[in-house]
């Protein structure tokens, strides 16, 4: 426990000396960082007197925290945001977990079942290769964008999302479901091209990028959730929802997943159609007449009873760090500024929670599905995942602008 109250010290103190008109953005970075130490240091703790490795996603009902086993999409958050730790505190202390928490998944690498090998992977072992110089990494890293290029269907284009014949997802009547979420496992395929220098990576990645855009997208920039092929010809069978209001509407974390990923893409391909498509994005997303002062938005821009419904702070969280990278890209268009104050806003008590609470997550008032019934205005995983990772970019950008480039090409 000293180890817990020591680290809870050192956050109020950064959060007293933080009130100074003078501190600015180092000292609302250092003491958000102190912050998410604080919670990371009280949840490591409790994972490792179990003695079992652990992998937290949310909270139950009673406030406990829901764990998670290793095929579970969101599996890599966590030991990603180990890795994100480390390198926002510089402390090697954070590495042996990062480790442990980071190999337990080396299985996934054969996980052919689904498409989000690209989360699981990308963010934890990606991420200790890049910020830890893991470079045995390399090879479950290149695994895995095999097992994920099972899933491309060269007659529609795409890789398929979820088998049509599991779960709730076969009692649907799809064909070749593709949900937007599939950007963002893009950023495995390009790496693994790199690393291992298998163009056929690369070329799926784009073609997947390119079939996106050309069929998910509406005339005003939002994107429909679920698009179902014919595997063998490519025609749109059914353009749906499944964890947003309904077929027509615009799911939040759908619009941050698709900005996210298609600046994604144009960090790799240097294409520009991808940066002009994220741009559109963001017209579409910050110029929504349902979208918060505060930036976060409700799980649906087009949730029938807001303001009377959930915030998702995941979208916003995930927004906030594509918009840092976008900034490199087309610096002095405001994307910074917008970033910023997601945020600020996210570091708040509206949205971060106090030490102690919340299951030990940074934020709070996240959603994962409420079509699904779960995980509605609870902590997840990914949301303080992207929160950090948002972090990281600002204050490498704030330090040298070069300092993001290099964490997202791997030369730092």
């Amino acid at each position: 426990m000293k180890t817990i109250f020591s680290a809870i010290g050192v956050s109020l103190l950064f959060l007293t000396s933080c009130n100074s008109s003078k501190c600015g953005d180092a000292c609302f970075i250092q003491e958000n960082i102190d912050n998410a130490v604080a919670q990371h240091t009280i949840q490591t703790d409790l994972i490792e007197k179990s003695g079992k490795i652990l992998n937290p996603r949310t909270t139950n009902a009673d406030g406990s925290v829901h764990y998670i086993p290793i095929d579970d999409w969101c599996s890599g958050f966590f030991p990603g945001s180990m890795w994100l730790t480390y390198d926002l505190t510089g402390d090697n202390k954070w590495v042996p977990l990062a480790e442990k928490y980071t190999e337990d998944l080396d299985s996934v690498k054969y996980l052919k079942w689904h498409h989000d090998v690209g989360f699981m992977i990308g963010c934890s072992y990606l991420n200790g290769y890049r910020l830890a110089g893991k470079k045995e990494y390399k090879d479950v890293i290149v695994e895995a964008a095999r097992s994920l290029s099972t899933r491309f269907r060269p007659g529609a284009g795409v890789i398929q999302s979820w088998d049509a014949d599991r779960g709730w997802q076969g009692k649907r009547g799809w064909a070749c479901p593709v949900i937007i979420d599939n950007m963002m496992n893009l950023e495995l395929l390009f790496e693994a091209s790199l690393l291992s220098g298998d163009k056929s990576f690369y070329d799926i990645a784009v073609k997947h990028a390119d079939t996106t855009l050309e069929h998910q997208y509406r005339d005003d920039n939002s994107c429909f959730h679920v698009v179902d092929y014919d595997p063998a010809t490519g025609a749109v069978r059914h353009k749906h929802t499944a964890q947003g209001y309904a077929h027509e509407s615009s799911w939040a974390r759908g619009q941050a997943w698709g900005l996210y990923g298609y600046i994604t893409c144009y960090r790799y391909t240097g294409d520009k159609k991808y940066l002009d498509q994220a741009q559109k994005i963001y017209d579409f997303i910050f110029t929504n007449k349902n979208l918060p002062t505060d930036l976060v938005p409700y799980w649906d821009f087009d949730a029938p009873n807001i303001p009377n419904e959930p915030r998702d702070a995941s979208s916003a969280a995930c927004t906030a760090s594509a918009l840092y990278e976008m900034e490199v890209y087309l610096p002095g268009k405001g994307y910074k500024e917008t970033a910023d104050k997601i945020l600020t806003n996210l570091s708040s008590p509206a949205y971060r929670a106090e030490v102690g609470t919340n299951g030990n997550f940074i934020l709070k008032h996240s959603v994962g599905s409420i079509p699904h019934g779960a995980e509605i205005d609870v902590p997840l995983n990914y949301a303080d995942y992207y929160y950090l990772e948002a972090l990281m970019r600002k204050r490498n950008m704030e330090k040298n602008p070069q300092e993001t480039m290099a964490y997202l090409h791997n030369t730092k």
